[in-house]
């Protein structure tokens, strides 16, 4: 009856699993979950429901979950954007609705109490954040639920920004973070994410899946590259920025950094991911 699937995909455990997968994995009882919405500017998505426990990824605000069990402050559930499972402090989330109408376009933005930038601010957005906004006051949109967020740091929900690279650019000396997806910190394939979505595309959240996933694959070699490539190692991703430029986040700067990719190729080969695997591009836009 159980087949072998993906677990960072799968919502099922031993005692309680998705009621699609009924039939499909074993578990004590099915649950079809609850749609819920990330209130809060960011919140750490665990493999397991403790403190201590390992940070998988990030969500922030405006982000759509199904929630599978709500159980001693953790929330048991699959992220909308990319089907990550995981756990979540329950008091990240609120109700579904109203759904989001802006995101944020700045690398972060502040939340104020008052549409005047003198206010004490209450919290921060990062970069990709959504909210829904209620009205325009003056300079501001003020937040269904409270607050107001200065307008132009923000863009309609369905705008995009094609070049990605670009994002990244904007993101360089931000540390680096295993785990991470915000504009404060980021590990290699959360960047590669979050660039990819200010351009409207979907993508996966780690390495792996990304280069099984994106675009297809270049023929080996390291001539021919352009901008918006990806260069794969085995748990390891790159974006060029042009011909011989890489940006990537990673652990030898602790930040994302760009750096000539012959540079990175030795190091990377020599101290940690060994060799690239492959190379990946994107299909030009229809």
């Amino acid at each position: 009856m159980t087949e072998t699937r993906d677990p960072r995909l799968t919502p099922a455990r031993p005692d309680l699993a998705d009621s699609r997968l009924d039939g499909v994995v074993a578990a004590e009882r099915y649950v079809a979950g609850e749609p819920a919405r990330v209130i809060v500017p960011s919140a750490p998505l665990r493999r397991a429901p403790r403190l201590e426990a390992g940070l998988d990824t990030e969500v922030v605000r405006g982000d759509a979950v199904t929630v599978y069990e709500i159980r001693d402050g953790f929330a048991w559930v699959q992220i909308r954007r990319d089907g990550y499972v995981g756990y979540l402090p329950d008091a990240a989330l609120g109700p579904p609705d109203p759904a989001p109408t802006h995101k944020v376009s700045a690398l972060r933005t502040f939340v104020y109490p008052a549409p005047d930038l003198k206010r004490p601010h209450l919290a921060y957005l990062s970069l990709g954040a959504a909210f829904a906004a209620e009205a325009r006051e003056g300079e501001y949109w003020r937040l269904a639920g409270g607050g107001y967020v200065f307008a132009g740091h923000a863009v309609s929900l369905d705008a995009r920004e094609p070049d990605f690279a670009g994002t990244a650019e904007r993101l360089v000396g931000t540390p680096y973070l295993w785990g991470g997806r915000t504009s404060l910190g980021l590990d290699c394939s959360g960047l590669v994410q979050l660039c990819l979505e200010t351009a409207g595309l979907a993508c996966p959240r780690d390495a792996d899946q990304q280069e099984r996933d994106l675009g297809e694959a270049l023929p080996p070699g390291l001539d021919g590259l352009r901008r918006g490539d990806f260069v794969f190692w085995k748990g390891h991703v790159g974006m060029m920025l042009d011909a011989e430029r890489l940006i990537h986040a990673n652990g030898h700067h602790m930040a994302v950094a760009v750096e000539p990719l012959s540079q990175a190729v030795e190091r990377i080969a020599a101290k940690s991911y060994g060799a690239v695997t492959s190379i990946r591009r994107l299909a030009p836009p229809a």
